[in-house]
């Protein structure tokens, strides 16, 4: 098992480049299938859940190649199988998204239930009620769903609650749908317009994406063509941190500042300088931040993902901060590791009060999830001392060599096995 080890202290200083983002990347490769043509798919990042991507791809027939400068060519005009095996799905929640492209151009689809990191149920219901309401035939049989339709029809849809992944497994299906669908109460994130962005390319007439209602009307057939996947503002707002809790000088490079604007407005609060342009994100820190209060919500609201990265600001910040989580209901879990450093933190059901200090010590931490490793990163970074972090694992799920772009700002971090 590899671990990351960091000696805190260190100022970051640079110009870093921001990766195409994991969570645009799946959607768009997982569309290929509903063409017969070949997609070519730039700006692809080197990690581990795409990877399961495209194993995934391969397994049901459809030709995958993938080049060392970040492209990913998919061809799924001999696509021969409707099966999602759990040995894939279980380790990445992101493989339904097979589901409605699969129905869409197939008329079945067999998908594993999903699993994935452990910040929450994230049930898949939406999904199911959609893709219903669209015509298909559900059922679940021995831990797989099993969804049939001749020929899916558009339909009015409604999300009770907004889910990216439920809209984007909608949206696909609903492209080659006989009629128009409606999306009410849509999820409004930047890679849900990217997908879109993509699909129109690809010859669909989809209209909204970006608002809560997404009209699309079907066509019958989807051409292949040329794609980019758009900048990782979760990678994006991380180095942010990074550059604040170490009180540095970081320029993020290839990004786009309007995505992370609730993130940029926080730091500012919280007295960091940050200037943005066209394609930039500069931050500079500016002695010890003030602490600042934050609930997260979906987008254009402050994003979940970025939660366990700002309380390990707030934890060496001036005064008390409270941090709500509103998405997922167990997406506390780097509170106790960063305990372990010295943090002064409490937390009741879905709020966190923190106290800040005015060091955190280093000490031997266990990364719990995605967005939880980053976090213990940062927390590295500024702590007193080395700190060693193990099942890194998860850091590989969703971001792109991290430890090597640290080291060129400055940090000191290297990985073991």
């Amino acid at each position: 098992m590899e671990k990351i080890i960091i000696e805190g202290g260190a100022r970051l200083d640079g110009i870093v480049r921001i990766s195409g983002a994991k969570n645009a990347a799946l959607p768009v490769i997982v569309a290929s299938i509903l063409t017969d043509k070949e997609n070519k798919i730039n700006n692809v990042p080197s990690l581990k859940d795409v990877d399961t991507t495209c194993q995934l791809l391969k397994g049901i027939g459809v030709r995958v190649e993938r080049s060392e400068d970040g492209q990913v060519i998919a061809d799924a005009s001999h696509i021969n199988d409707t099966e999602a095996s759990y040995d894939l799905v279980r380790t990445m929640r992101a493989s339904v998204l097979v589901l409605g492209p699969l129905l869409a151009r197939l008329g079945k689809a067999k998908v594993s239930l999903p699993g994935g990191c452990a910040i929450g149920a994230r049930p898949i219901n939406l999904h199911l009620k959609g893709l219903e309401m669209l015509g298909a035939k559900i059922t679940l049989e021995h831990g797989y769903i099993v969804a049939e339709a001749k020929k899916l029809k558009g339909n009015r849809i409604y999300f009770d609650i907004a889910t990216v992944t439920g809209t984007e497994n909608v949206m696909m299906a609903a492209v080659l749908a006989e009629g128009k669908t409606i999306i009410e109460n849509a999820a409004r994130e930047p890679e849900v317009v990217n997908l879109a962005s993509v699909l129109n390319s690809m010859g669909a007439l989809i209209r909204g994406a970006g608002t809560d209602i997404i009209e699309i009307d079907g066509v019958t057939k989807l051409k292949g063509g040329e794609h980019t996947v758009i900048p990782d503002r979760i990678e994006t707002g991380t180095f942010m941190v990074g550059a604040a809790i170490t009180g540095g000088d970081v320029e993020m490079k290839d990004c786009i500042p309007e995505h992370i604007e609730p993130l940029t407005m926080k730091l500012r609060e919280a007295g960091a300088y940050v200037d943005t342009g066209e394609g930039w994100i500069r931050v500079r820190g500016n002695g010890r931040t003030e602490s600042v209060d934050v609930k997260t919500a979906p987008y254009p609201g402050f994003p979940t993902d970025m939660q366990a990265q700002l309380m390990t600001l707030m934890t060496i910040s001036e005064g008390t901060s409270v941090i709500t989580e509103t998405i997922f209901e167990n997406r506390f879990m780097h509170v106790a590791e960063l305990r372990r450093m010295g943090a002064d933190i409490k937390v009741e059901g879905n709020t966190a009060v923190i106290n800040g200090v005015t060091k955190l010590s280093a000490a031997p931490l266990m990364a719990t999830d995605l967005r939880a490793s980053a976090s213990l990163i940062l927390a590295g970074l500024a702590a007193e001392g080395e700190t060693v972090i193990s099942r890194v694992y998860h850091l590989d799920r969703g971001y792109e060599a991290i430890e090597k772009k640290l080291s060129a700002l400055g940090a000191k971090v290297r990985r073991i096995k």
